[in-house]
């Protein structure tokens, strides 16, 4: 997941590099040197843009009941697949994208391995605490932790805020924003510390650890994928060896020939089937054939997409062939996977051709704060909820839930979320991790 009044990322020198989950113009993992500067990329920010503004609308639409069955997650007993089911893994696609030009401009910066992977581990263990945060917000027990629940969330991401918010460079007001920062990091530790449960038995336990929310899942893709890719860089066939591998290894696990990462859990063997790092690993594949130093072996649209396109086609005949396993989001299968991979391929080419080839981007001016300052985008309407909550407001959850009008309801909402992005973007209030 700029204030300028119209929406344009064309390809100038002066641009800064784009990347995943970060919500500077530098993205996720990347810090560009002001002496060199990368073309920025304009159909990875509106990709990330879109895929951020479509799982804010599936996400609230969710809550709304009495809707066709493709509104919703499909089933996990069922062998099907919806576009809600396509989101989470445009989202780990774009990811995949970023990783080549994070590491292309760390490096130029700083050529040390072990700072990169320093920086690789310190983002990742970044977006499990706060998926932590979210996946908790509402378990706490009032009684042991002394406040509501929701104000436990709240305070934990205002800790967050306050630590991962980029300060301007202001000599005269420095001493105020490193209070600000550091005050963050042990309101967090406070929040964490004091966190307790009770269990369905009736026992007290800690944080939940079994379900670290979207951003943790991330947090174990964007690991994984900088575990295979970093050693293996400088051989630009090696993303699409790692993603054959990983698609062969997830359909061992769903044809259950292969069951030690169910029961070795994601903190022990952080790949589970497979199906994550697969998909993020897709797109590090794609970003090697359009952008970055090594696309420069394809210089023309028109061998980009060659290339994509056949990339594309023998994904989905794959997915076809390992039909059998199964096709479920919930299941994770290879199937799944293969398909919104093909697809993420097919949108990128789309966009690329349109944004970056074209370069017609003003009709995506919506997508600009949810595609650059994608975090902070991402954690407003956990905010609105855990405000809502705290203040003991249900009329959103009992009102315009129902049908169309919940529809409307939910696009309403979206556009509103999308607006303070956009407002706070504006107001300079950013998130990196």
């Amino acid at each position: 997941m700029p204030s300028t009044p119209v929406f344009s990322l064309r390809q100038t020198p002066t641009q800064e590099p784009t990347n995943v989950m970060a919500s500077t113009p530098q993205q996720l993992a990347i810090e560009t040197p002001t002496t060199l500067r990368a073309p920025r990329v304009a159909s990875v920010d509106i990709f990330r843009g879109l895929t951020m503004i479509v799982m804010i609308f599936v996400n609230d639409l969710a809550e709304v009941k009495g809707l066709p069955w493709w509104t919703y997650h499909a089933p996990g007993k069922v062998d099907a697949m919806t576009y809600v089911d396509m989101v989470f893994p445009a989202f780990l696609f774009i990811l995949g994208m970023a990783v080549p030009l994070a590491f292309e401009q760390r490096l130029r910066k700083n050529p040390s391995q072990p700072h990169l992977w320093l920086h690789v581990v310190m983002r990742s263990l970044s977006l499990l605490v706060l998926g932590l945060i979210l996946a908790n917000a509402g378990a706490g027990d009032p009684a042991l932790i002394h406040m509501p629940p929701y104000i436990w969330a709240l305070l934990a991401l205002t800790g967050a805020i306050l630590f991962w918010s980029v300060y301007p460079n202001n000599d005269s007001r420095r001493t105020l924003y490193n209070v600000l920062r550091y005050s963050g990091l042990p309101l967090m530790v406070v929040m964490f510390a004091i966190f307790r449960r009770t269990t369905k038995d009736g026992s007290v336990a800690w944080i939940k650890t079994a379900y670290p929310e979207i951003l943790g899942l991330l947090a174990f893709a964007y690991l994984t994928t900088c575990i295979l890719y970093l050693p293996t860089r400088r051989w630009r066939w090696a993303p699409f060896a790692w993603f054959v591998a990983l698609t062969a290894f997830c359909a061992l696990c769903a044809a259950h020939w292969v069951e030690f990462p169910h029961r070795a859990g994601l903190y022990l063997w952080p790949f589970g089937n497979g199906s994550d790092t697969l998909i993020s690993m897709a797109g590090v594949a794609t970003s090697i054939l359009f952008i970055g130093e090594q696309s420069r072996r394809w210089p023309t649209f028109r061998s980009k997409a060659t290339y994509a396109l056949a990339f594309a086609a023998i994904v989905f005949i794959a997915g076809y062939i390992l039909t059998p396993l199964g096709i479920s989001k919930i299941r994770a299968t290879p199937t799944w996977s293969l398909y919104c991979v093909g697809s993420s391929i097919l949108i990128f080419t789309l966009l690329y051709y349109l944004c970056d080839v074209r370069q017609k981007t003003r009709w995506a001016a919506f997508t600009h704060a949810p595609g650059s300052n994608t975090l902070l985008t991402y954690l407003l309407p956990d905010l609105w909820y855990f405000i809502l909550g705290a203040l003991g407001i249900t009329w959103f959850r009992t009102h315009l839930a129902w049908g169309f009008p919940g529809v409307i309801r939910s696009i309403v909402f979206t556009a509103v979320i999308v607006a303070i992005a956009s407002l706070l973007t504006r107001s300079k209030l950013r998130l990196q991790l």
